[in-house]
């Protein structure tokens, strides 16, 4: 059996129908077929070349009935004898569980119908009674009931008594109430010892089959002298009720007959009637003298309901009658037997999380001995699990899923089914079973967060550890496994595979180049996660990498020029305290505080006669009569950045004092605080520099339009063309501030100095930037021509120009340099 469980267990996924056959057979059948399970069932053929299968799953009988494992024919192994199989039970019935072609369950019951092959038998061939020839008329002997182990109408049916030649006896015929019934003798004359002491008696028993049969007892009478008087019980019979499982010594019944005569004669003893079974003898007791019937066994309800007792009472006088009557006893049901469970089948294997809902996981038979309300059951599945009981029929549950199964929430359960009885109090057995969920690839990978924003310093080495993305997924094995790859992306029109790479395995990015800040400050690009399932599932995530300056750059002075990093400054005498000799000016590509600039006096300026404003870099001076003190004076300029570690450069300003024209070769200094007679040829230069500009802006715009309409872009740049917003825009009011000096570059330079204009940083701020030069007579000592240079707003450098955009109002050393000694801002 456990063999065929197995079997049964290993292809349960597809046993899902069941199937109930009925069959009948009469007892005494020799072997042979009963019936064909796949016909009768009508049963799915197998599949083609595959035979078909049977295998009995459980058996009553297996030494009675089997099952062919290739045909499906239900047969007897030997002869079958109901009698022995059920005794008296009115239905008699073979159970049988076979699993069909690995496909279906037939639950097949076989009734065993009886036949008349049993003849009625009393309990011996003959019984000797002794009657007192003083017994009344209508005086009643139980006697001896007749057995017959056929049922119904095959059963006994009546009783007969013959070779009474004198008509002094008859025979009354009464039930039980289990329905048995039993023959008693009645004394029908008066009896007369001395006409006659022996009366032979036959007493024949019949069934009532359709061919009867019989059985005799020979009753042998001996007509007695005794007693005029008999004991007589209170009543004729009783019913008590008791419940099962009373405890011993518990008092049934206490019984009284009483008897008239006096002595002897009177004094009554009470025993149980001769033919009594043996087993009420084992559950009762009788007291001789009182009459007290006491429990001394076990009572229990399922193995006899109703229990019948015969007690006589016989007084001690000579040739005694004695006295019957009869004790019912009905048991009342307890509730005193649990519930069975049995699992006829359990599904072997994990269950997928993909299952459907009605997955069918174990088929389960629960039972009750008990009768009534004690024997029903309700049944349930204990705890909030995904399964529930479908009952099926005669006690049979299935297990099956109740909603959609999912192995990340949880991968095993332990289904508990409890059985409960309606008994009071009620009784409830308990048994499990475990079920594992198989995983399915049904969870995408999730990453830990939206975006991951990693942080890089610039000029990092190439291949430096960047930082990790992190995405897990529940499932198991390779549906859990987790890939990295970069999905395809640009950063400044170049593949992201050339800025970072990541590793699949653990999701690591690493720097593939060193990054500049001052060229790429951030970039993102979006990572795949995809596990191995089959089909695989994916998700996305963005990295943002974000470059950190680094400081980097080490200021540049541009202003005033330097020449082997020093400068000669000429300032002229009596200039008073707070002129501006100079102003330096420094750049950093750095940004933010890496950037940020502080210019001091790091030596040279012992005798405190000049000072510097750290944020504008304007040198002053610090004392009215400087030149006194030391007429040359050569000051070293610092210019640091704040960056961590900070960078600083240096720069060495010669300062000289003069008196009368400016030396030869050197620029005027600005002194627009005490030679203010210097503004007014500015402004007035200014003032025909923006008108001839403008006449040459529209002279140049007109021309360029009519020779090639597809150019817009020209030596003389136009401001409309490139920004024609601006037009709209507020024109911006030119101050002398905004002038800067700086040498020239002309191809066709005579003995005469010439100088740049060039826009100050107010003017670079404008969304326009000039690119005209003309020749502009200063009023200097010496002809000089100044060319006004503004820039576009990209702060591209045209070709042939050297410009810059910081301000600078001191004087500039005359020199002829070559273009590779100019610096410029925006270099």
């Amino acid at each position: 059996m456990h063999l065929s469980v197995f079997l049964f267990l290993l292809l349960w996924a597809q046993a899902l129908t069941l199937k109930n056959l009925n069959y009948s057979i009469p007892e005494e059948k020799i072997q042979g077929v009963i019936g064909n399970i796949a016909k009768d069932a009508e049963l799915e053929l197998g599949e083609q070349g595959k035979k078909s299968n049977f295998r009995v799953l459980e058996n009553s009988a297996p030494h009675l009935i089997d099952v062919d494992p290739e045909s499906g024919l239900l047969y007897t192994k030997q002869r079958i004898d109901r009698e022995t199989l059920c005794r008296q039970n009115p239905k008699c019935q073979l159970s049988m569980e076979v699993f069909a072609n690995d496909k279906e369950i037939c639950m097949i019951k076989v009734e065993i119908q009886d036949i008349n092959d049993n003849a009625p038998s009393f309990p011996s061939e003959q019984i000797d009674i002794d009657i007192s020839e003083n017994a009344a008329p209508g005086t009643r002997f139980p006697l001896a009931a007749a057995y017959d182990p056929d049922t119904k109408e095959n059963g006994l049916k009546t009783y007969q008594i013959t070779r009474d030649d004198y008509s002094i006896f008859s025979l009354d015929v009464k039930s039980r109430g289990d329905g048995t019934k039993f023959p008693e003798l009645v004394v029908q004359r008066s009896l007369d010892r001395e006409e006659r002491s022996h009366h032979t008696l036959i007493i024949t028993a019949t069934d009532g089959g359709e061919y009867p049969k019989s059985g005799t007892m020979q009753i042998n009478v001996k007509v007695t002298d005794s007693n005029d008087n008999s004991p007589v019980f209170e009543q004729p019979s009783y019913v008590v009720e008791i419940p099962e499982n009373s405890p011993l010594g518990t008092v049934l019944i206490d019984l009284n007959a009483t008897d008239p005569d006096e002595g002897i004669n009177g004094q009554v003893t009470y025993s149980f009637s001769c033919y009594v079974p043996d087993r009420i003898k084992e559950l009762f007791s009788i007291d001789p003298r009182t009459g007290v019937i006491k429990i001394q066994g076990k009572i229990d309800y399922e193995e006899n309901p109703i229990i019948e007792i015969d007690v006589q009472a016989k007084d001690q006088g000579p040739n005694p009658i004695p006295g019957h009557c009869k004790v019912t006893v009905k048991v009342l049901d307890r509730n005193d037997n649990w519930p069975s469970i049995g699992f006829v089948a359990v599904r072997q294997g994990a269950v997928s999380e993909a299952a459907t809902p009605g997955t069918v996981i174990a088929l389960v038979r629960v039972t009750d001995k008990d009768s009534g309300r004690n024997g029903q059951l309700q049944c349930r599945i204990l705890g909030n699990v995904p399964f529930k009981l479908e009952e099926n029929y005669d006690n049979f549950y299935t297990v099956v899923t109740d909603r959609p199964l999912d192995r990340e929430v949880k991968d095993e359960y332990n289904i508990t089914i409890v059985a409960k009885d309606n008994g009071n109090p009620p009784l409830n057995s308990t048994k499990s079973f475990t079920v594992k969920i198989l995983d399915e690839n049904d969870n995408a990978p999730r990453f830990t967060k939206m975006v991951y924003l990693l942080q890089v310093p610039e000029n990092n080495i190439p291949g430096e550890y960047l930082g990790s993305v992190l995405a897990h997924d529940p499932d198991l094995g390779q549906n859990g496994t987790v890939s990295y790859s970069l999905l395809p992306s640009n950063v400044s029109e170049e593949s992201i595979t050339t800025y970072v790479n990541i590793k699949p395995t653990d999701g690591a990015i690493y720097a593939l180049r060193s990054f500049n800040y001052e060229q790429t400050k951030y970039f993102d690009f979006k990572v795949q996660a995809k596990d191995s399932g089959n089909p695989h599932l994916e998700s996305n995530t963005t990295v943002r990498v974000s470059v950190l300056d680094v400081n980097d750059n080490i200021p540049v002075i541009v202003l005033p020029l330097l020449q082997n990093d020093t400068a000669e400054i000429h300032v002229p005498r009596n200039v008073g305290v707070g002129h501006i000799i100079t102003t330096v000016r420094a750049v950093d590509n750095d940004f933010g505080e890496s950037g940020r600039l502080t210019y001091e006096i790091s030596d040279g300026n012992e005798e405190h006669l000049f000072e510097i404003d750290s944020v504008t870099g304007e040198v002053r001076t610090a004392q009215p009569l400087w030149e006194e003190v030391a007429p040359v004076v050569e000051l070293i300029i610092k210019v640091t950045d704040h960056g961590k570690p900070s960078l600083s450069a240096m720069a060495k300003l010669i300062v000289k004092a003069y008196s009368g024209p400016l030396p030869e070769g050197e620029p005027r200094i600005n002194a627009e605080h005490h030679n203010w007679d210097m503004s007014l040829p500015l402004i007035v230069t200014l003032s025909i520099i923006s008108i001839m500009l403008l006449a040459a802006m529209i002279t140049i715009a007109v021309k360029c339009k009519r020779e090639n309409k597809e150019i817009r872009t020209y030596n003389c740049r136009i401001a409309e063309y490139t920004h024609p917003q601006l037009g709209k825009g507020k024109k911006k009011k030119i101050n002398k501030n905004d002038i800067m000096l700086v040498q020239s570059e002309v191809e066709e330079r005579d003995t005469m100095n010439v100088m740049n204009v060039v826009s100050s940083p107010s003017l670079a701020t404008s969304p326009m930037y000039f690119d005209y030069q003309t020749r502009l007579p200063l009023s200097s000592p010496r002809s000089e021509v100044m060319y006004l240079k503004p820039t576009a707003n990209n702060l591209s450098v045209p070709q042939g120009h050297v410009g810059c955009h910081t301000s600078f109002t001191g004087p500039v050393t005359n020199t002829t340099e070559t273009p590779v000694n100019r610096m410029s801002i925006i270099q």
